[in-house]
């Protein structure tokens, strides 16, 4: 299911950046079920061979726009921990800061072509689990750190711990909010009051 080849030349670079830009618009369009390799041929005017020398099925489309979705979440995550996200002083502070590193993530994948549909497909095929699984991971770990920065007195066990809820809570109320447009900003903000209230227990 994995990608076959990885592009080099500009033109091959481009063949496989017109592929993936179709099947995310058609995405949008048809959803994961009507999401087929014929289709997504038609709509990049390109022939079955050019596609299947990159892609073998629509899963390992799906595999590649989701790991490329994942790695702009979790970049935009870092770059909230590394200018001191975490660190906001008090509770209302930390509350809106996590307003503000949430809203992007999401603004990421509602901007991204299909990304409610890539978000799904994440969570709904079994194969493309590791995907999501090695981001949530990825991001955890990296929180953890920042966490110990923050908090030296507190166990590295703990924090960790606390690491792998947040970032799970906070996927699940990111897709929650994708899901339901209309709850999103509420949603949002019982998240951030959430981990706002968290993590100041740390504190102590």
């Amino acid at each position: 299911m994995d990608v076959k080849t990885q592009p080099l030349q500009k033109r091959s670079r481009q063949t496989y950046e017109a592929i993936l830009a179709a099947a995310g618009a058609l995405l949008e369009e048809v959803g994961i079920e009507q999401l087929s390799t014929n289709l997504v041929c038609k709509r990049a005017k390109l022939s079955p061979p050019a596609l299947y020398r990159y892609f073998p099925n629509k899963y390992a489309l799906l595999r590649e726009l989701g790991a490329r979705l994942m790695q702009r979440q979790d970049e935009e995550v870092f770059d909230w921990m590394e200018n001191g996200g975490l660190r906001a002083g008090d509770v209302e502070e930390i509350r809106q800061s996590i307003l503000v590193v949430q809203d992007r993530v999401n603004a990421i994948t509602m901007k991204e072509p299909g990304g409610r549909w890539i978000m799904r497909a994440l969570r709904a095929v079994p194969t493309l689990h590791e995907v999501r699984i090695a981001s949530r991971e990825l991001v955890a770990a990296r929180m953890s750190e920042a966490l110990a920065r923050i908090f030296p007195k507190a166990s590295p066990h703990k924090l960790l711990v606390a690491a792998r809820l947040a970032t799970e809570v906070g996927y699940a109320a990111g897709e929650m909010a994708v899901d339901e447009p209309e709850h999103a900003e509420e949603l949002i903000d019982e998240l951030a009051w959430m981990f706002a209230l968290y993590f100041e227990r740390f504190r102590t």
